[in-house]
This record gives C-alpha cells, structure tokens and sequence, in this order.
C-alpha cells in the first residue's frame, strides 16, 4: 500500500508521488526517479518501490513536466514535456527534499537516490551538487550523459525551434523544444557527470542489463574507469528494464537481481 501527495511547483505544474512506507522500522528513505518517456506508475516501478520498502521509506513520483497528467497513465501534457529541460527534473528534486526534510517521520534518516536510465543521470547531477543531503547513488540502466538526443533532432530543434521523439509503446510524437539544447548548453560543466565523479568522494553504485544499450554500457565502462571504486553490477541477460513490461504482467529474475544488488549496496552503505 501507498500513499498519494502532490507538490505544487508553479503554474499548474504539479509533482505527484507515493510514499510506500516501510513495513519494518526505516533504515533510510529511497527516492526512485524515472526515466526519459517514463512515469512513476509505469511497469517495474510500483512493484519495485513495494519490495524495497521492507526496512526503507520509498517514495516515487513523477517530474513536473514527464507528459504525465492527472490520470497518472496517459502522455496528455505533451506540452509540458516540449521544455522538460534538465534544470526542470532538478528542481522538482530539489522540491520533492525539502517535502521529504519537514516531514517528521523521515527525520535524521539517510536518503539514497535510485534512478532508471535518465533518471539516473538526474540524480547523480542532484547529489553532486547536494551532496550533504544524499547517502548514495544507485543507477539502474543510468545514463553518464545526459544529452540523449539525436544529430537530425538537434539540427531541428535549433533550426525549427522543436522536433519529435517517437513514444514507441504509444506511438506518440512527443514534442522537444530548442529550450532543452538551450539547457545543455547552458549547463555543460553542471551536467558532466564522468568529469564530475571523477574528483568526487560520492558514493555510487552502477546495477546494469548486460543486454543494455551499447551507449549505456559504454558510459557505464567510462564511468568505472574514473572511478574504480564504483561497483558496477551486472545483471545477466537484463534488459533496459530488466526484461519487464507495462502493463506490468510479473517479475522477472532480472529484475529480482536488481532489487536484490539495490538493498545489498545501501546496506553496506549504511553499515
């Protein structure tokens, strides 16, 4: 069981989450963030967020600008999405702490970050830049840079002011406006997340698909090169979703490796 909370972050833009609280005392509160075309509700995650909730508060949600609206299923606020720029996603973070800093029951416990494929990448930007507020980083699929986007968007996007990414399991054109690369840019010291970590004492932890995008797997191997003291779990035979689906149908093996790595590292982490 979970319980529901939004989070007004100006305009009509809302974050909107749920606290899976812990069955056992807590040990630590997990924040788990999805990824590029995801959503807190989608697939793995409710049945992730439930099975590390034994000893941990966990808490999901969704970024103020995914595309996701009130039905919590449907990509209806395409609009949003068009300028969903890092800076965004890092600010709905910074927003969903401060929510998780005056709630009394979280008090004096240790936050760990859990992010999926972008998500991942959002996260380990947050902690280094917050790091006195996280306990660690655990990537699921994570990405090491952040820009995802094509040459032929790009090039749209600065030429025409805004192309499209294909929602493959929706078959949507979702909207990419120029002021997401206007971001990058902006940004691009803030958002090197390898050069960052390599002179930073923040504790991560990489749990991967070996059937996982080339890219990711790349930026992964870049990432434990400058920082060797990174582990990187390998899950055998893992998909970028650790071979499940939405509508989630059931566990997968991978996926339970996955579980298993995540509460295995913040336990060290915390002992």
């Amino acid at each position: 069981m979970s319980t529901a909370f939004e989070l007004p972050v100006g305009g009509d833009a809302v974050i909107r989450g749920n606290i899976f609280t812990a069955r056992q005392p807590a040990q630590g509160i997990i924040i788990l963030a999805h990824g590029y075309k995801g959503f807190k509700d989608w697939g793995m995650f409710p049945y992730t967020a439930s099975q590390l909730s034994e000893n941990y508060h966990v808490l999901t949600f969704n970024f103020s600008h995914n595309g996701v609206g009130e039905d919590l299923e449907q990509f209806s606020e395409l609009e949003k999405f068009a300028v969903n720029t890092y800076s965004v996603e890092l600010s709905d973070l910074t927003t969903l702490l401060d929510y998780v800093s005056i709630q009394p029951e979280f008090s004096e416990l240790p936050v760990f970050l859990l992010g999926h494929s972008r998500g991942a990448g959002v996260s380990l930007v947050y902690a280094l830049d917050h790091p006195e507020q996280i306990a660690g980083v655990i990537s699921w699929n994570g990405v090491t840079n952040l820009d995802l986007f094509t040459p032929e968007q790009k090039e749209e996007m600065r030429t025409q002011g805004r192309s499209h990414v294909t929602n493959g399991r929706t078959g949507q054109q979702m909207p990419l406006d120029v002021s997401i690369l206007e971001d990058l840019d902006k940004h691009k010291d803030r958002y090197a997340i390898i050069d960052r970590l390599a002179s930073s004492p923040l504790r991560v932890a990489l749990i991967q698909g070996t059937e996982d995008g080339t890219r990711l797997r790349n930026g992964s191997a870049a990432l434990v090169q400058a920082r060797p003291d990174i582990p990187w779990h390998q899950i055998p035979g893992g998909n970028h979703t650790f071979n499940t689906v939405h509508p989630f149908k059931e566990s997968t093996p991978q996926l339970e490796q996955a579980i298993t790595e995540t509460l295995r590292q913040i336990d060290i982490w915390s002992n």
